[in-house]
């Protein structure tokens, strides 16, 4: 191996530019939300073909309300996959609904569809999807199974009765530009969460987005009056509006929520904007030399393009007749998984790593192995294709940051270390 490399996991792609344009924010006297965050969520929606967009301070945030905004809640279920973490069920808690865990497919990192299939009841009200790494789930083949169980829904809120079915709550934390058949993370979903936080492609910081596609019979401007509602207190007006000559004066309509994005996080968006068709490009270019370095290592990796060749893949859209052949991953994480190993090799490799100067990550443990969901009743054993994805995964850094030296460093010390 080459010297000795320090090599951090996600350090944020942040330049002179995002630094000037918060330093424009803080000198204009207009520090929370604003116009930068209503221009912000105007390019967001344009960006993922939606008429609409909300910019809140987490993804999670963002999807607790959508599922706010659909009165689900107390004695309603909720499906989430058993691979991920934990903001993707912690929103189901938060609203009162029972979650309902469920299993991975064999050998892949998205939910199993036939699994999904059978855990839909008359008490189902969402489904939460995860584009784990980048790779959008089968949105076709959940909306299929939706219309198949569309005769068990019974809607109890106004929302409900307009989508007419079981919601869809695209969780793509990871997932901001991926595209499946041609649409985009955002057009596919009812509704879909995005994370701007430090170590995501793009980034505000803290932050996130929630769009959402045009529902029959109900006018956009109202879903998005309700969100500013829901995520500014309950208040009538915002800060902005408040401004106006002679418009001091607002109401609170019900006791909300505090979860708004500031101008100086959508500062920094605006620019990553600009900036984001050449940092995707970028994580294309190394993944796709992690393909070649690593090919004839004994190992699966996650499939971020239909065209991806090189080293063994898993097919994470596995199951989907076919139609995984046109996909773009946003590129967000490289999960490699260990054949024939086990969570005792796989930690000993992140240290060896480590020790060279790499930093690596695991993603994820399974929601049944932690103690927040052992508590609500969930046994890992009864999720064995999530505890079999988990228990030899590595996942190697995968950021803009990354020199082509440090990619090939990175390839020189895992293969060394996996010998």
């Amino acid at each position: 191996m080459n010297v000795k490399m320090n090599i951090p996991f996600s350090p944020p792609d942040i330049t002179e530019e995002e630094i000037n344009a918060v330093s424009e924010v803080l000198r204009s006297g207009w520090l929370t939300t604003g116009p930068k965050t209503k221009t912000l969520e105007n390019e967001i929606a344009i960006y993922c073909h939606t008429s609409k967009a909300v910019c809140l301070n987490s993804a999670t945030a963002c999807a607790e309300m959508a599922l706010r905004l659909f009165d689900i809640g107390e004695g309603d279920e909720v499906i989430v996959p058993a691979y991920t973490y934990t903001a993707s069920a912690s929103v189901v808690c938060h609203v009162g609904a029972k979650l309902v865990l469920v299993d991975t497919a064999p050998g892949s990192y998205h939910i199993d569809y036939n699994a999904l299939e059978k855990a839909i009841t008359e008490k189902t009200k969402a489904i939460i999807p995860v584009d784990i790494a980048g790779v959008m789930a089968d949105y076709n083949r959940i909306l299929e199974i939706i219309e198949s169980k569309k005769h068990l829904f019974k809607a109890s809120s106004k929302m409900q009765e307009a989508l007419g079915r079981i919601l869809v709550l695209s969780d793509s934390a990871h997932g901001f530009g991926a595209s499946r058949l041609k649409k985009m993370s955002g057009e596919v979903a009812d509704f879909t969460s995005f994370s701007f936080h430090a170590v995501k492609n793009f980034t505000t910081g803290e932050g996130g987005a929630l769009v959402w596609k045009d529902i029959a019979g109900v006018d956009n401007e109202e879903i998005y009056k309700k969100l500013m509602l829901l995520t500014l207190h309950g208040q009538s007006k915002d800060a902005l509006a408040k401004t106006q000559l002679g418009s001091w004066e607002y109401d609170i309509v019900a006791p909300y929520y505090k979860c708004n994005m500031t101008d100086i996080m959508a500062a920094i968006g605006l620019v990553q904007m600009k900036r984001y068709e050449g940092l995707l490009k970028r994580r294309k270019v190394i993944i796709e030399a992690y393909t070649r370095g690593l090919e004839g290592e004994n190992i699966e990796v996650i499939q971020h393009f239909s065209n991806q060749t090189g080293t063994s893949t898993i097919l994470c859209n596995s199951g989907d007749n076919g139609t995984n052949d046109c996909f773009i991953s946003s590129g967000h994480l490289y999960l490699v998984r260990l054949i024939g190993k086990d969570s005792t090799y796989r930690n000993g490799l992140i240290t060896k790593m480590a020790e060279n100067g790499v930093a690596t990550n695991v993603h994820y443990k399974p929601l049944p192995m932690h103690t927040a969901y052992k508590n609500l009743g969930f046994d890992i054993n009864d999720y064995p294709n999530a505890y079999a994805m988990f228990e030899n995964e590595i996942t190697l850094p995968l950021n803009t940051c990354l020199t082509d030296e440090q990619v090939q460093y990175i390839i020189d010390v895992f293969k060394e270390c996996n010998r």
